[in-house]
C-alpha cells in the first residue's frame, strides 16, 4: 500500500470531516448517548476490557487489528457473544478473516494517522466499509468517545454519573455520514469558537450531559448599575449543544438552561478567576430566560445590537438551526453577584 507524505494527512482528515468515502459522523446532537470505541493494540488487552464493560452493562465498538483473529479467536467471539460490536483498526487488511471469526459484518473501521491514506481509505469505500469518526476529545452527545481498556473501569461510572449513556456505535440514534456542513461547523469552531474561548479565557461548565453554560471573567460592560471595568463574569452558550436539545425537546432545553445557571454559581465559588467578580452577565438572543431567573434587561445601543444580530445569524447558518429564535434583537442581560448566588447557589 502506497503512503502518501505525511504533510497530506491535514488533507485527508477534512476530506473525512466532509463525507468524502462514506465516514460517519455521529448522531443526534442532543440525545444522552455516545458511541463508546475502545481500541485493543494487543491480544493482552482484550479479556480485561471485556470484563471492565461487563462489570459496567456496557455494550462498545471495540477496534481491533485484524491480526488479532488469528492470535485471540475465542476472545474475538466472546466479544461478539457479549454483545459488542467489533470494527477494524489500523492498516485495513484482512477484513474477511476478521468478519469470520467475530461471526459479525464489519462495517467501520478505525484509521489512525499512519493509516489515514487514501490508498486505505479507497479500499474500504470498495467493501462498504465505513471509517469511525475522529472521535471527540471530550464526551460530547451524539458523537463517539475513544476510552482505553485500562480507562474503562474509572471513565464509565464517571459516564454514567454525568449522564451520558455509552453505547455502540452502530446504536447512535440518527448515525449519520458526515457532511461538507460538519467540516464548515469544525472550520468555524477552531478558527472563531475555540479561539475567542482561549483568548477571553472562556471556562466550560459542560462535563454534565444537559450542561450548556461557559463562562469568563470579563470586566462589566456599560449598561449596568456597576462601573465599567468592574470584575464580573460573562456567560456564553454551549450553542451546538443548546441547539441539539431544543431539537429533542424545547422543555428539556430550557431546564438544561436553568440547571446551568447552578453550575455557573458553583464557578462563582470555587474558581479562583471569577472570586472577584460583582456581576454576571451575558449578551443573548436567549434573554427571556434570564429575565425569568431574576436578570435584568438593558437594551444595547442600535449599532451594538446589529453588530451582535448579524454575529448570532452567522451562529445560527453554521450550527444548522433551523427554528427562527423567539426573540430577534439580543439584549444585555445582568445580575449582581449576592442576588445571583442567593437564587441560583
Amino acid at each position: 500500500m502506497v503512503r502518501l507524505p505525511r504533510s497530506s494527512l491535514p488533507f485527508w482528515r477534512a476530506l473525512m470531516r466532509a463525507g468524502a468515502f462514506g465516514t460517519l459522523h455521529g448522531g443526534h446532537p442532543g440525545d444522552v448517548r455516545i458511541g463508546l470505541t475502545v481500541p485493543i493494540p494487543e491480544a493482552g488487552a482484550l479479556s480485561p476490557a471485556l470484563r471492565a464493560l461487563r462489570a459496567a452493562d456496557v455494550r462498545a465498538t471495540l477496534l481491533l487489528p485484524p491480526r488479532l483473529a488469528r492470535q485471540c479467536p475465542e476472545e474475538v467471539r466472546a466479544a461478539t457473544q457479549a454483545g459488542h460490536e467489533v470494527a477494524g483498526n489500523g492498516p485495513p487488511e484482512d477484513l474477511t478473516l476478521l468478519e469470520a471469526v467475530a461471526g459479525q459484518p464489519v462495517t467501520a473501521w478505525a484509521l489512525e494517522e499512519r493509516n489515514l491514506t487514501g490508498a486505505a481509505l479507497r479500499f474500504l469505500a470498495a467493501r462498504s466499509v465505513r471509517p469511525l469518526p475522529v472521535p471527540s476529545p471530550v464526551p460530547e452527545l451524539g458523537l463517539t468517545l475513544r476510552v482505553p481498556p485500562g480507562e474503562l473501569a474509572a471513565t464509565l461510572p464517571r459516564l454514567k454519573a454525568l449522564g451520558y449513556r455509552p453505547v455502540r456505535v452502530r446504536e447512535l440514534p440518527d448515525l449519520r455520514p458526515a457532511r461538507p456542513r460538519d467540516l464548515l461547523m469544525r472550520v468555524y469552531r477552531e478558527l472563531v469558537d475555540e479561539r475567542f474561548a482561549r483568548a477571553h479565557g472562556v471556562v466550560p461548565l459542560t462535563e454534565r450531559a444537559d450542561a450548556v453554560m461557559r463562562v469568563a471573567a470579563q470586566p462589566a460592560p456599560a449598561g449596568t448599575p456597576l462601573t465599567p471595568g468592574t470584575p464580573a463574569a460573562e456567560l456564553h452558550l454551549h450553542s451546538p449543544r443548546l441547539v441539539g436539545l431544543a431539537a429533542r425537546s424545547a422543555l428539556g432545553a430550557y431546564r438544561a438552561y436553568h440547571r446551568s445557571l447552578r453550575d455557573v454559581a458553583a464557578a462563582l465559588r470555587e474558581r479562583p478567576e471569577l472570586a472577584n467578580a460583582q456581576l454576571v452577565y451575558a449578551v443573548t438572543l436567549f434573554h427571556g430566560p434570564l429575565e425569568k431567573h431574576g436578570f435584568t434587561l438593558v437594551p444595547l445601543p442600535a449599532a451594538r445590537a446589529r453588530l451582535y444580530s448579524l454575529g448570532f445569524r452567522v451562529m445560527r447558518l453554521v450550527y444548522g438551526t433551523t427554528n427562527a429564535p423567539s426573540e430577534t434583537e439580543p439584549k444585555l442581560a445582568w445580575m449582581e453577584r449576592e442576588a445571583f448566588l442567593a437564587r441560583h447557589g
